[in-house]
């Protein structure tokens, strides 16, 4: 018996996250069912399995598969002999030992099994399956489909590693047995995206940097992080290369492995784009929001909704600053006003006449978007509303301005001591958030006595003072280290104030939009063939033009350009306010500047991948929305986890 790889046979060009969709629904549930629409059956997952369809797929898209029901492998199942079954499941001695209790002996659960595996099955375990002849007649497939990942949107995934930062950066990290496995279970992750689009990447990673001429520090496991995961995951595409069919056999797009130190500010700093103010000042589960709404009859009723891209306004807002969002959902509901008025008229009432209950009813026939375009309009409206009284009631624009004059040096610890004197309600979070972003900005600046200095001045807990202090552990010098004796690597050499090069101030348009994560300006470099391989060295040095560089000119076989880099923010014009009112075109956009998203567009030239080791934004996750929009490029980021910044200050005070 063989086990056989998933092979995406379907044509056409699809984005990241369609191609995921595809494989799943299409490679897996609809293989299995077969030409009998009529034929049910019922799909089995385990704990990571159920996360990465539930993040791919709706259950109204797997119940179009086949699927009848969804059951855990982890809990006691109702026996039913009548139905076929679907296992999509993890290659794990647990997960392999339940499904042959699910399906050997006398009596089976279901009446045959259709086995696909997220990763690569030991072959120990494939001995152990087929050592059971009874079992093998009730197996009709048994495929890897190398799939293991979660989709956070079309661009976006996660390997689903929330510890990665404590694992591999942690005080206590290097040497441990979670380390080497945490690395371990990233790479392979990592590797079954480039097998699922089928991309064979030219690796680079940030390489380690060397200590300080007048330091004695030597490289730790932590500093070896992204070297490390660059060679496990290069080993496994290797071993791709050589067994999965139509795996490419030359390199196709190009791969950025570095981690969460190469830009610390970025999980903390207040991001003031919608979509990072959402998981930032609302209670939200994951992408799930809950909320409270009055009813006709004066009843209060809970919602709760997703933040998806399947809501057209959640994907015209997501990235844009608040104070545009304002304007846009105010400019929406001026226009279905206009619609609401041609309705009446349709109907047959008079301009300001108020309409009955039937009037509506027949209004929603007229027009049978309005109900949903309401729904959703008042949704974000409600969102909004909450998020411009969180800015106002906790003093939100003092602190984002002074978070950003810290990230481009043009303020000291003087407005420090005075936002925390004169604003003596500030949140200890916030003020916390201040502290570090201080910290990481103005190197050497906290020895013992400035911390107990600022921990009183601040009214901050011991604990809160840890988590200052465990930045040393992703590169940045909070107080002076001693010339000799043993000390860390990254606090050996000061860092560079301000740690981002200011952009031409033309370029804003917002008060409160300077700031820009550091991949950006990593993701500019590597289109522009300009990123240092000093720095970001090959696993494998490519032979002849750079892929990342090349884009494939349809009239020029063989041909490579030099694609110009666009800069979004080169459209928005300069203000002093944070609530000016833009411009506003006929083709929809604000000051210029489309906010279409439009994912089924096909992207001009090879495909980016930027992994980070320890947790991404989602200001990252933004910068790469508008860098592919801007440069008609499919950027695709991944981490260990997708962290708001509250997830990121319990990680650091661990």
């Amino acid at each position: 018996m063989s086990v056989s790889d998933g092979d995406s046979s379907h044509g056409g060009w699809k984005n990241f996250r369609q191609t995921t969709r595809d494989r799943l629904l299409l490679e897996m549930l609809r293989s299995a069912r077969g030409n009998n629409a009529a034929n049910w059956k019922v799909l089995i997952m385990d704990d990571v399995t159920v996360k990465i369809m539930s993040n791919a797929c709706k259950m109204a898209d797997i119940t179009e598969e086949g699927i009848s029901l969804v059951e855990d492998l982890n809990k006691r199942r109702q026996p039913l002999p009548a139905l076929e079954a679907v296992y999509f499941i993890q290659p794990t001695r647990d997960s392999v030992q339940k499904f042959m209790g699910d399906m050997n002996g006398k009596s089976p659960l279901y009446k045959k099994s259709y086995v696909f595996f997220s990763s690569p099955l030991g072959r120990d375990l494939l001995n152990i399956i087929k050592g059971e002849p009874l079992l093998l007649s009730r197996i009709a497939a048994l495929r890897e489909m190398n799939l293991e990942y979660l989709t956070i949107d079309t661009q976006g995934f996660s390997t689903d590693n929330d510890r990665a930062l404590v694992e591999l950066f942690g005080e206590l990290s290097e040497g441990t047995r979670d380390y080497e496995v945490c690395l371990d279970t990233i790479a392979y992750r990592l590797s079954t995206v480039f097998a699922s689009l089928k991309e064979f990447p030219l690796v680079r990673y940030r390489a380690a940097r060397s200590a300080a001429a007048n330091s004695v520090s030597t490289t730790t496991a932590r500093d070896l992080v992204p070297t490390k995961m660059a060679a496990a995951l290069w080993e496994r595409l290797m071993k791709y290369k050589s067994s999965l069919a139509n795996f490419p056999q030359t390199e196709t797009c190009e791969l950025i492995i570095v981690d969460r130190s190469v830009d610390p500010v970025a999980p903390i700093i207040h991001e003031w784009t919608y979509d990072a103010m959402c998981h930032d000042l609302l209670d939200m589960d994951g992408n799930k929001f809950m909320y409270e709404v009055t009813t006709g009859t004066g009843k209060v009723e809970k919602k709760e909704v997703l933040l998806e891209e399947h809501d057209p306004v959640w994907l015209e807002l997501r990235d844009l600053h608040i104070a545009e969002v304002n304007l846009k959902l105010d400019d929406k509901m001026q226009q279905f006003g206009a619609k609401n008025k041609a309705a009446q008229i349709r109907l047959g009432a008079k301009e300001g006449q108020e309409l009955s209950t039937r009037d509506m009813q027949k209004m929603v026939q007229a027009l049978p978007q309005y109900r949903d375009q309401l729904e959703k309009l008042s949704l974000h409206i409600h969102i909004a509303t909450v998020l411009n009284k969180k800015i106002k009631d906790e003093g939100l624009s003092d602190v984002g301005n002074l978070e950003q004059e810290f990230v481009f040096g043009d303020a000291t610890s003087k407005e420090l001591i005075n936002i925390l004197n004169v604003k003596q309600d500030l949140s200890a979070e916030n003020k916390l958030r201040l502290l570090m972003i201080y910290a990481a900005t103005h190197p050497e600046k906290l020895d013992a006595t400035k911390r107990l200095q600022w921990m009183k001045l601040a009214r901050l807990t011991g604990d809160d003072m840890n988590a200052i202090n465990n930045m040393e552990y992703l590169g940045v010098s909070v107080s002076k280290k001693p010339t000799s004796g043993f000390s860390l690597k990254f606090g050996a050499r000061k860092n560079k104030r301000p740690l981002r090069k200011e952009r031409n101030q033309e370029e804003e348009g917002w008060q409160l939009s300077r700031f820009y994560p550091v991949l950006q300006d990593l993701v500019e470099d590597l289109v522009k063939g300009e990123l240092s391989k000093d720095e970001y060295p090959y696993v494998k040095e490519p032979v002849g033009p750079l892929p990342a560089t090349q884009a494939a000119n349809p009239n020029s076989p063989g041909g490579a350009t030099k694609p110009a880099v666009h800069s979004r923010r080169t459209n928005r014009p300069a203000t002093s306010t944070w609530a000016n009112k833009g411009r506003s075109y006929d083709d929809g956009s604000v000051d210029g500047r489309s906010v279409s998203n439009n994912h089924n567009h096909k992207p001009y030239g090879r495909r980016i991948f930027v992994f980070v080791i320890g947790g991404i934004t989602r200001s990252e996750l933004r910068a790469v929305h508008e860098m592919s929009e801007d440069n008609n490029r499919e950027i695709i980021l991944g981490s260990s986890s997708v962290d708001t910044p509250k997830d990121f200050l319990l990680v650091s005070d661990v």
